[in-house]
């Protein structure tokens, strides 16, 4: 079996259909995210925007070889809340995504299976309106050449369709390069081989 080189994320913020529960309002937003700073951002930018509301309770997991995951109560019975919405990213398979459900406190308590139902439907409403997509996992490399033979080293590059992430072209070149995960050992062989280049990954 060939190693898993692509994951499942969203293209753009996405904001699911209100869920209502016995007067209790459930907004669900999701955002695609690759550190936690922008977990942060996020959830004061919507903090601010829904200042009244009760919890604001979220879950998020970011990574795709090496994943790191959170879920968060924000005040409500222990995993009622940041579970059942970590559990709709598990069960879409998606990461680097943030997921936070907003809840309006209608004056009547859920209880906690109450709570489970409409926290998870929050998370799954936001992932149904967001446009999942899929990408690959890709390793950055750096070669390093004197420019006459950069007409050889653009030449492999084009043939196997590599992305160049960032250069600097001078009598010494430097090149990052973005490679898909399951291409990478042959890239990386290519260019070993290649006498007058030196790569390695960042």
């Amino acid at each position: 079996m060939k190693p898993k080189d692509t994951y499942k994320t969203i293209s753009k913020p996405a904001e699911g259909e209100l869920f209502k529960d016995k007067n209790s309002k459930f907004y669900g937003y999701v955002f695609p995210i690759t550190n936690e700073e922008q977990v942060k951002t996020h959830l004061e930018a919507l903090k601010k925007e829904h200042y009244s509301a009760r919890h604001l309770c979220y879950a998020y997991q970011i990574g795709t070889e090496t994943i790191k995951y959170r879920a968060n109560d924000d005040g409500e019975p222990n995993n009622s809340a940041g579970m059942p919405i970590y559990g709709q990213i598990q069960s879409y398979d998606v990461t680097n995504i943030l997921i936070v459900v907003i809840r309006y406190y209608g004056g009547v308590k859920l209880g906690v299976g109450g709570l489970i139902n409409a926290y998870r439907t929050g998370a799954q409403l936001a992932l149904e309106s967001a446009e999942i997509v899929e990408k690959t996992i890709n390793r950055i490399f750096q070669l390093k050449f004197e420019y006459k033979n950069m007409s050889k080293v653009m030449r492999i590059l084009k043939e196997n369709q590599i992305e160049i992430t960032n250069q600097t072209l001078e009598l010494n070149c430097f090149l990052e390069i973005s490679v898909r995960k399951s291409n990478s050992s042959k890239i990386l062989e290519l260019f070993t081989q290649f006498f007058g280049v030196g790569i390695h990954e960042l």
